[in-house]
């Protein structure tokens, strides 16, 4: 399955010759919300990042992950975590109490290499509900 377009555009604005560090973490946010919202909350149509971490947190041990680790259960925990640094990250994506800035470009890169490993896993069923 071909990541969603979204991976792609969130890659080319974080690795281009003028790369837009903001549109690209926006872009890795939203791939892995297309590519994980069946999986984390299919009922869900208007799943966030927020919500699908919130089905991660109140289900444990209701997620099989491909790679289990030594207790069977560090996968999952990878996973949660993985999404709580990407949705937590981003600063300039909402409003509130708290100053928001334009995240800089080093944040965006990771934030893309991380969307990228979580849109693959989503996408061929590494993580699935059991």
């Amino acid at each position: 399955m071909d990541p969603p377009a979204n991976t792609c555009g969130a890659h080319s604005a974080a690795y281009s010759l003028h790369p837009e560090s903001g549109r690209a973490y926006s872009e890795a946010i939203k791939a892995v919300e297309c590519a994980a919202q069946a999986t984390l909350d299919p009922n869900n149509f208007r799943a966030t990042l927020g919500t699908m971490l919130r089905e991660l947190r109140q289900h444990p041990g209701q997620w099989d992950v491909a790679l289990l680790g030594k207790t069977g259960v560090e996968g999952e925990t990878t996973v949660t975590a993985m999404i709580s640094l990407l949705s937590t990250g981003q600063t300039s994506g909402h409003g509130g109490q708290q100053p928001t800035r334009e995240e800089i470009l080093t944040e965006a890169r990771m934030a893309v290499d991380l969307a990228v490993s979580l849109v693959r896993w989503f996408a061929d069923g590494s993580v699935c509900r059991i």
